[in-house]
């Protein structure tokens, strides 16, 4: 029983830097998964994959969202991290972690976090 969930700040000024975090029990985030993915969901849109790292460290970006996006790991606490710059109003939505077999970027995934808000706002 694989158990993801998301944890940082809900509420982030612009220009700021978006900080979460996922803790990950029930597997090893260097077990043989191709990602363990952070993936969005403005208001009124549909889900948007916004990065991944893999099970050796490996990361991989959504091109529109690249030059912004950072994930990194912790091993030692089976945890994984999203940063993303230079924040807009543009970027308040639910943020999930999830982890699947398949290429991250399809969305196929077979674990979910529970999703957490962030509202970017003065």
């Amino acid at each position: 029983q694989v158990q993801l969930r998301e944890s940082g700040p809900g509420l982030v000024k612009p220009s700021q830097t978006l900080s979460l975090t996922c803790t990950v029990s029930g597997d090893s985030i260097t077990s043989n998964y191709v990602g363990w993915s952070w993936i969005r969901q403005p208001p009124g849109k549909g889900p948007e994959w916004m990065g991944a790292i893999n099970n050796d460290g490996t990361t991989y970006y959504s091109p529109s969202l690249k030059s912004r996006t950072s994930i990194s790991r912790d091993t030692s606490k089976n945890q994984f991290t999203l940063q993303l710059s230079s924040v807009t109003p543009e970027d308040t939505a639910v943020y999930y972690c999830a982890s699947g077999e398949s290429s991250p970027w399809d969305m196929e995934y077979e674990y979910w976090g529970q999703g957490t808000q962030v509202t970017v706002s003065s």
